[in-house]
């Protein structure tokens, strides 16, 4: 159970990263692009723990959350000006570059 929960938590890191790079190459702002940065060492983390939590689920766990933790991304441009949840979702940006 241990392992599903860390695994969904790379997933989810992962995703917001993707989704943070889709938005830095259509705009350019740099807070994005810190935040995609802060993004891949959160995912490199939370994989050493998903890789870790089968052997011991506490330490594994641990530098999960610890990834998770790391993966704040702070304050943003506002992007989207009439997008919907699933635009949003996806990286949808409303401004170009």
């Amino acid at each position: 159970m241990y392992v599903y929960i860390a695994i969904a938590a790379y997933f989810v890191v992962l995703f917001l990263t993707l989704r943070d790079i889709r938005i830095y190459r259509r705009t350019r702002f740099q807070s994005y692009r810190k935040g995609a940065m802060k993004g891949i060492v959160a995912s490199t983390i939370v994989l050493i723990g998903a890789v870790i939590t089968p052997l011991n689920p506490n330490a594994g766990l641990l530098l999960v959350l610890v990834g998770m933790f790391l993966n704040k991304k702070g304050t943003r441009e506002k992007v989207f000006n009439d997008a919907n949840a699933t635009e949003r979702m996806l990286g949808k940006t409303d401004l170009q570059q």
